[in-house]
């Protein structure tokens, strides 16, 4: 299974998509010896996050699971995390007065700039009742904090403290893109103490982090350079007990590897028990051509192998179209071009697909179905088409109404 993150879109009349418009004769190919559909990666009317998109790929309904992404990424990025802790996603941002400016603090932090701010975090800011706590950078604006329990109580029934995504039941839900907003606020979302304590301390923790951060040296310079502070962190998704599911080898009764590079992914392939194999983010022709040979000698050890295609997702979040469209032709080129042909192939269910739709407008996930490509030696092809959200909503595969159905068909198709 190659997920190619957010590359889906919204079709709109006299407008062609990133997809469509992308030239991707290595995908053409195996379009046309496979078959074509579509489906809501969660559910209709669900614009889901990444997380909860991967979680129901490999064929867990993220709807009936409190999948806490804090607590997948602090495993993804080997925090010392422990049942009661409560953990969050985290992020830098910029935010300016009253005002939330960046989410991702201009979408350009380097990594050597975000271990530095997450020294300071550590060193400089001091909780109320001597609470401990781990901030970690991982890749870009992207972070984790894990607040210790100790002999304290925490609960994960508090809101984000990030506009941009809403808690609903089990999963957050991707907002509509905005250019700013006001400085969030963490709520209870029940009247437990836990919870009110909870929510308090987010919010002293991402205050303080305006103070221990708006005027480090990374700052400064970053200001003379004309970019933006990375003067504020962003924390959503609490958690504060490990994701209660099963192994996916005992779900699947599948030998399963993961190919991945950033803390959620490779959190939930650790979660599930698979082969994890990290690799190193990049979106170079040689970082896809990497990920396509580690695909294809994994093929020959395992039943299942998942990999996770960055790349479309982040200009669809800037809104930057042909950025977008230059990702998927980079895919093609880079990750594709390696799998056409391949023997393996022949002897091997290959479904392409896409965790959830990023439309460059919306500059944001939204709930729109995504494109699914199944291809081997043995199915019978929808002989025209290409991997686009219309051609897909065509093809003889059908729609799935939830994206966790989408491993029991594949399945019964290798059956």
């Amino acid at each position: 299974m190659a997920v190619l993150d957010g590359a889906s879109d919204r079709p709109e009349s006299g407008e062609k998509t990133p997809l469509e418009s992308a030239a991707t004769p290595n995908l053409d190919a195996l379009v046309r010896g496979g078959v074509l559909g579509s489906m809501y990666t969660v559910g209709k009317g669900i614009a889901p996050e990444s997380d909860a998109g991967v979680f129901s790929l490999l064929g867990f309904d993220p709807l009936q699971i409190h999948l806490s992404r804090g607590v997948v990424e602090s495993i993804g990025a080997g925090v010392d995390y422990r049942d009661g802790d409560l953990a969050l996603r985290a992020g830098f941002a910029t935010v300016e007065g009253d005002k939330l400016v960046d989410r991702r603090a201009g979408r350009n932090l380097s990594t050597d700039e975000a271990l530095q701010l997450a020294t300071a975090v550590n060193n400089e800011i001091r909780l109320k009742n001597g609470t401990q706590f781990q901030f970690v950078a991982t890749v870009g604006h992207r972070a984790v904090v894990v607040f210790k329990a100790d002999s304290q109580e925490y609960s994960s029934e508090i809101s984000n403290f990030d506009p941009a995504y809403v808690r609903t039941g089990n999963i957050s839900i991707a907002q509509p893109g905005a250019k700013e907003y006001e400085i969030p606020q963490c709520a209870p979302l029940d009247d437990s103490p836990e919870a009110i304590k909870s929510a308090a301390l987010v919010n002293e923790f991402g205050f303080k982090s305006r103070q221990a951060l708006d005027t480090h040296p990374v700052n400064q310079l970053r200001r003379k350079q004309n970019k933006k502070p990375a003067n504020f962190v962003l924390m959503r998704d609490a958690g504060t007990t490990r994701p209660a599911v099963e192994s996916f080898r005992y779900k699947w009764s599948l030998k399963a590897a993961m190919i991945a590079d950033l803390p959620a992914e490779l959190g939930i392939g650790r979660l599930l028990g698979m082969e994890v194999r990290q690799i190193p983010p990049g979106t170079s022709l040689e970082d896809y051509r990497k990920r396509a040979e580690l695909l294809l000698r994994l093929a020959g050890e395992y039943d299942f192998v998942y990999v996770h295609l960055k790349g479309p997702d982040e200009p669809g979040h800037d809104g930057l179209y042909n950025l977008k469209k230059q990702r998927i032709e980079e895919i093609d080129a880079g990750f594709f071009s390696h799998l056409r042909g391949a023997a393996k192939l022949q002897r091997t269910l290959l479904c392409v697909t896409c965790d959830h739709s990023t439309p460059w407008k919306d500059k944001g996930h939204s709930s729109d179905p995504v494109p699914v490509l199944l291809t081997s030696g043995s199915l019978k092809s929808d002989v025209s088409g290409r991997f686009t959200e219309t051609d897909a909503r065509r093809g003889q595969f059908g729609k799935l109404e939830r994206g966790s159905q989408l491993l029991l068909r594949l399945r019964q198709l290798s059956a």
